[in-house]
């Protein structure tokens, strides 16, 4: 019987959407072993493509918008309608709107990038005629605890002379006030549901300025200025709304834009994995496999922390069946996934290079390491039954 497999993988930040990562590792997996059953599970985790994602799974209707990028230049955002029976649920991921692949490297700065565009794609939703709206929160180049995307919805965020604070992430140091008296009627009607990494905190150590800030272009300097201004914030929501973010799971998601769309939109923060299990039924697939392959951009100790590796490995584990994890890089602890069902994991990368050079050749990259994987198991499957055929034989042989 042909070997089934599931690929379950997460997108490369930056580089290719889990669609284009999934078509990738099943070509390495065809050029391996052209009979094998393969079903392609993109598993879109909030970032990038989630709202496409979803649009195409349940035959949606897709959006595009063109509002204010993270760096205040128009930018085209995609979002739309989920199809049948969730026919008036729209669907956003920020990173379409406010994501890091639209900063570029040399002018990364999260005291200066705002959620603008996710509030006007919020506002182009609800003009549309959504009740429910689903928004994704990954991949984002912003740590404004959604400021912006308060802003473009009415909300109005002053400092001590009544004026808007800045944009961005500085701005929250001069907060000192929030007047919700101009929010969008329309928002207390609707249900906003984000699907998020629960595991993000707004402050302390694992909060979202020291662990994420550095990869959106702040200095050890910039990370404590965002520190203070998101504590400044909490203080202010709090003071608002009588709603405490500082430790609410979730909170901290895509520069703290959890916490602002749960206090001043009421938005319920949800796991991401469970929001994407209402339409992919992940368990009943992994249950007929064989062979499971997921994969993300970079592997390390964050992983175990609500990414989608970790989460295909532990319910694998749960069904015996064994899982092969491919990313671009492996960092520190990344030996912890063989505890939660990463039975082995393997760099795509087959050479030392720059990031540029990586990310381009990130789709050849990993069909060929899943071409390797793939053969590797099945010569493994060989070794173990010529082992059996021969001890069988002896077994024979020896017997009166």
């Amino acid at each position: 019987m042909p070997l089934r497999v599931v690929v379950a993988p997460s997108g490369f930040k930056e580089c290719l959407p889990a669609e284009a990562v999934a078509r990738a590792i099943a070509r390495g997996i065809h050029a391996a072993a052209p009979d094998a059953r393969v079903v392609e599970l993109p598993l879109v985790d909030g970032g990038e493509g989630f709202a496409s994602a979803l649009v195409t799974l349940t035959g949606g209707v897709h959006r595009l918008s063109c509002v204010r990028g993270p760096l205040g230049e128009p930018v085209e955002a995609a979002w739309g309608f989920l199809g049948a029976p969730h026919t008036a649920t729209a669907v956003i991921d920020m990173a379409s709107a406010a994501g890091l692949r639209l900063v570029p490297r040399n002018r990364r700065d999260p005291l200066a990038t705002s959620t603008y565009g996710v509030g006007q794609l919020i506002r182009a939703a609800l003009d549309a005629g959504a009740r429910t709206i689903l928004i994704g929160c990954g991949d984002s180049g912003t740590n404004d605890a959604g400021s912006g995307m308060a802003e473009a919805l009415g909300i109005r965020l002053l400092d001590r002379n009544r004026r808007v604070i800045r944009p961005g992430g500085a701005g929250l140091l001069d907060l000192v006030d929030i007047d919700m008296a101009g929010a969008d009627p329309r928002l207390a009607s609707t249900t906003i549901e984000v699907a998020c990494n629960i595991e993000n905190l707004l402050l302390g150590p694992r909060g979202v300025a020291r662990v994420f800030g550095p990869q959106k272009g702040a200095s050890p300097a910039t990370v404590r200025f965002l520190e203070e201004g998101l504590h400044n914030f909490a203080a202010r929501v709090e003071q608002a709304t009588g709603i405490d973010v500082s430790l609410l799971p979730g909170a901290g998601a895509s520069g703290g834009l959890g916490a602002g769309l749960a206090a001043l939109l009421g938005a319920r923060l949800c796991p991401r994995y469970d929001v994407l299990a209402r339409f992919i039924d992940l368990d009943a697939h992994l249950a007929e496999a064989d062979l499971v392959f997921t994969a993300e951009g970079g592997l390390d100790g964050q992983s175990l922390r609500g990414k989608i590796p970790a989460e295909v490995g532990r319910r694998a584990q749960r069904l015996g069946i064994p899982v092969v994890a491919l990313a671009g890089t492996i960092g520190a602890e990344a030996d912890m996934l063989r505890d939660h069902g990463i039975g082995a994991y393997f760099s795509t990368v087959p050479a030392p290079c720059d990031l540029a050079e990586a990310m381009a050749a990130a789709d050849g990259d990993l069909a060929r390491c899943a071409e390797n994987v793939m053969r590797t198991f099945i010569m493994s499957m060989q070794v173990a039954m010529a082992a059996m055929a021969r001890r069988s034989a002896m077994t024979s042989i020896g017997s009166p």
